[in-house]
């Protein structure tokens, strides 16, 4: 700016040039991460820094869960976990029930600084699919294993976000 003749503002020199004390950029906020769990499978989803959109994310066997949640916590910040419970709203018990509760206490012992929010399942299998559908998947891509369940855990976590 000077070389070109252009008078200096006062602040130009302390805010772009020095970075003085009690002066912070701005940073971005934590991600969610969704959970569809299952018996055999989950689906996972994430949000943006933000926490404005959700992803899908990947679906990974009930076996290496474990590893994939400690890597995706430690990837980014992490606002908290949402994990989908069937049946919230009204209190019901379903088959996959104990398996949920389970890795809910299973993530309160392992990141107990981390809030975990349950939000109701209800309805996101059969939302995801009709997703699938309207989106134009062919339906040889729609019966693999697991494409329906991260996009459940996306309806899940959007659900949460709103």
């Amino acid at each position: 700016i000077k070389d070109r003749g252009y008078p200096t503002p006062p602040y130009y020199s302390l805010y772009f040039f020095h970075r003085p004390k009690g002066i912070h950029y701005l940073a971005s906020m934590a991600r969610y991460i969704a959970f569809d769990w299952g018996k055999s499978r989950t689906g996972i989803a994430v949000s943006d820094s933000n926490g404005i959109i959700s992803s899908p994310h990947s679906t990974v066997s009930s076996d290496e869960l474990s590893t994939v949640v400690d890597k995706l916590h430690n990837e980014e910040p992490c606002a908290g976990f949402v994990v989908g419970v069937p049946g919230l709203i009204i209190g019901l018990n379903t088959d996959s029930s104990e398996g949920i509760e389970k890795f809910i206490k299973d993530l309160q012992s392992k990141f107990p600084s981390t809030p975990i929010h349950k939000v109701d399942e209800t309805q996101t299998s059969s939302e995801a699919l009709d997703a699938l559908i309207s989106g134009g998947m062919k339906k040889s891509k729609r019966n693999e294993k697991g494409s329906l369940d991260k996009v459940a855990a996306a309806l899940i976590l959007q659900r949460f976000l709103q």
